[in-house]
């Protein structure tokens, strides 16, 4: 054993730790961050630890808060863990004003709240700005808590590829990531790729970037339920269902889909594309595909109702504007693997998105913004038992062997760990 092995076993190991997680996005939120923020949280609180948990009101991905989040800040207990969430205003329309007032407000709330006397602070991005005015907190407190950020976007480059601001803004918001992420004891990306990017254009250290998968956090379709499913929506068994599940946004670019049903419906396709879920561009989708029958939208299911939702489709789709490529690693790749269903990729061919779809062998990846090909390959795999069965075989192996809960846990804990260890050590 090393000597820092050793040093790490004896003083850190077996003693409980107070952990601050600081996130804007938590349960009941199905899809996205929240999912992983929590399930973080619990089973860190599951292992002994004491964990408070600083977020906002449930909000994504309808960008609208529930009739109910109307106190100003509140507290309760979920899963053995403190959960104190803040106020904050929610954008309606995709703009980038709207976006920084949100994580501006969220950020003063939660950097002038009282923390405790947390041992790790945990800052998860995005937002940014908030995920910035609390590192900066926590570094001018006089009881420095260690400090890590788990970076589940590459904000800058989201920024860039999307083309939600330019110039001298996007210049600026590069700088405060940089500064956000080298202010940190510790960083941990959810892909290798983030990993190269905020070496190579942050100017991070790359031995302080750890690499810790998001995980599977879905049960696996039953097969009666998924049936039901199928038949309740009215999907004829001879129809072909290709699915999309998760935010309606503009990164999406979901008139793509659009483009494709109105394609299938000139040509007497039997498909029906299906979008569930809800986000800021869902309305400008249903206006445009008035009078399709190929497309339908269906609104948010539960999160017992998403396993057999998903097992009820014959393809499920991911979708991404053209540009999109190294910003992120769309969550809902976990629960499509799972599923055991073929995916289909309408995304640019350099893009982390492409590349898990390639490592899983779950599916095939088309150029984005190709109505006509989305819509042939859809059928092409459909049409060919074996090969979507051979897909769907391959993404759940993959689900099995990379994205296992218990591993991603293990190292986030490690991590935690070792980030207390070394602001010991100072």
């Amino acid at each position: 054993m090393s000597t820092f092995a050793g040093r790490y076993a004896t003083h850190v190991d077996e003693r409980a730790l107070r952990v601050a997680i600081l996130g804007i996005n938590y349960q009941p939120e199905l899809i996205g961050i929240a999912p992983y923020t929590a399930g973080l949280a619990k089973a860190l609180a599951d292992r002994g630890h004491d964990v408070t948990v600083l977020t906002g009101y449930p909000h994504y991905p309808s960008w609208r808060h529930r009739p109910d989040s109307t106190r100003f800040r509140s507290e309760e207990s979920v899963d053995l863990v403190r959960v104190r969430r803040f106020k904050h205003p929610v954008p309606r329309r995709f703009s980038w004003v709207g976006r920084a007032h949100m994580e501006l407000a969220f950020g003063l709330q939660v950097s002038t709240a009282r923390w405790g006397r947390p041992d790790v602070v945990i800052v998860v991005t995005p937002p940014l700005l908030s995920a910035a005015m609390a590192v900066l907190r926590a570094r001018l407190t006089r009881r420095r808590p260690a400090v890590g950020v788990i970076v589940q976007d590459l904000y800058s480059r989201g920024i860039a590829e999307t083309g939600a601001t330019s110039g001298i803004t996007a210049l600026a918001l590069r700088a405060v990531e940089s500064m956000t992420l080298r202010l940190a004891d510790g960083i941990s990306v959810i892909h290798s790729g983030f990993r190269s990017d905020i070496a190579a254009n942050l100017r991070v250290d790359p031995g302080r970037i750890r690499v810790i998968r998001n995980w599977t956090h879905i049960q696996e379709p039953n097969l009666p339920a998924s049936k039901a499913f199928r038949a309740a929506h009215g999907w004829s068994h001879d129809e072909v269902v290709v699915l999309h599940a998760g935010n309606v946004g503009y990164k999406q670019g979901l008139e793509n889909v659009v483009e494709a049903a109105a394609l299938a419906q000139r040509t007497d396709q039997r498909i029906k594309f299906v979008l569930i879920g809800d986000g800021n561009q869902r309305r400008i989708l249903e206006r445009d595909a008035a009078g399709l029958t190929t497309l339908q939208f269906l609104e948010s299911v539960s999160e017992e109702q998403f396993p057999a939702a998903l097992g009820a489709a014959d393809l499920l789709l991911v979708n991404e504007r053209p540009g999109v490529a190294q910003m992120s690693v769309p969550s809902k790749l976990t629960s499509y693997f799972q599923a055991g269903k073929p995916v289909i990729a309408a995304v640019e061919p350099v893009g982390y998105t492409a590349g898990e779809i390639n490592a899983a062998g779950g599916g095939v990846c088309i150029p984005p913004g190709r109505p006509d090909l989305l819509l042939a390959e859809a059928l092409r795999i459909a049409g060919d038992r074996r090969l979507a069965r051979e897909f769907g075989d391959r993404g759940r192996r993959y689900s099995r062997e990379i994205l296992q809960h218990g591993h991603s846990i293990d190292s986030y804990e490690q991590w935690i760990r070792s980030l207390v260890e070394l602001r010991a050590d100072r």
